[in-house]
């Protein structure tokens, strides 16, 4: 029973050290076995042939298993550097494939117009003029988008993300949100301002954050002509915002990925990096709150953000 209570002992630290003090606990075991518990007790001494055997076996089944259990979590940890490698190549791939396809599309918009604009600026009809401006705006928005989307998921890689919360009004929020939001193919937001809705002490730039990214997925993921519908709330102490679309929903199989970073719908259009959803997640959870994504029964998808918050019915002018 000792025996088996010291192997037990080298093995857990052959799990948490270096192979050194491994094989120096498998020695110190075997003299600690001998020196307490092999007659004669308190001596290094053996009188008779069967227990210098049986030291000698111990002895030996110590240190096999030290070594044995210290190369097999070597070996684990191997793998898993290997895995996280793998991982990490395949992230970094996929990054650069988005990124060679998402940033292109509006920079070669760029060029385009503004070559069109050069060279055939004064013989072009003004509206033909203005239509040429407004791509250029609207791929500038885009590529900003691209770009703010990889500078915030590097923000929550890093680990450096830390909520500066602050009183504003959320339906002052929500509404700016909306007029940023390029809202094409006759589709329609909808949001109804709150008027009973207390001020919330958030991070007013990770909101501002989310809600863009939430409306321009809603905006991007609809068809022609959808109501995109906007609500928000205040309940138990949380803030509650409801964005749901009348558009053709999310595939079940999918609903549990979508948050994931680079995830994008099979056969989705252009104009999406993968990383929007994934950072409204990070964003959320850095404030201890967190999104939900159902199917409506009669068509579209729901998103519900459920955030813990402070609030008020008087703003604070001291920005506590």
């Amino acid at each position: 029973m000792i025996a088996l209570i010291l192997l037990m002992t080298v093995s857990f630290i052959a799990m948490l050290f270096d192979i050194l003090p491994v094989l120096i606990s498998a020695v110190l075991s075997a003299v600690i076995w001998n020196f307490f518990f092999i007659p004669p007790i308190y001596t290094f001494h053996i009188d008779n042939a069967e227990d210098a055997l049986m030291f000698s076996l111990y002895f030996l089944i110590a240190l096999v298993n030290a070594v044995l259990t210290f190369k097999i979590r070597e070996a684990e940890k191997k793998s898993r550097d290997k895995e996280e490698k793998e991982n990490t190549i395949k992230l970094y791939n996929t990054l650069l494939n988005s990124l060679s396809h998402e940033l292109r599309t509006p920079i070669s918009t760029i060029i385009g117009a503004v070559d069109t604009l050069k060279e055939n600026g004064d013989q072009l009809p003004l509206k033909t003029q203005v239509e040429l401006l407004n791509e250029i705006d609207l791929a500038g928005m885009r590529l900003n988008r691209q770009v703010e989307n990889l500078l915030n998921m590097s923000r929550l890689e890093s680990g450096i993300l830390k909520p500066k919360n602050d009183w504003f009004d959320l339906n002052e929020v929500i509404n700016e949100e909306i007029r940023k939001v390029s809202t094409d193919d006759d589709k329609i937001i909808n949001f109804q301002v709150n008027e009973q809705l207390p001020y919330f002490k958030l991070d007013l730039g990770l909101m501002q954050q989310i809600l863009n990214n939430l409306l321009n997925n809603a905006v991007l993921y609809t068809p022609k002509k959808a109501l995109i519908g906007i609500e928000v709330k205040h309940e138990k102490g949380h803030c509650i915002i409801t964005i749901s679309d009348n558009g053709k929903g999310i595939p079940k199989e999918e609903i549990n990925r979508i948050f994931d970073k680079f995830h994008r719908l099979p056969n989705s259009s252009t104009g999406g990096s993968g990383l929007g959803l994934s950072i409204v997640k990070g964003f959320l959870e850095a404030q201890n709150g967190k999104i939900t994504v159902t199917n409506n029964a009669e068509g579209g998808a729901t998103f519900q953000v459920l955030i813990p918050a402070e609030t008020s019915y008087i703003i604070n002018l001291k920005n506590e």
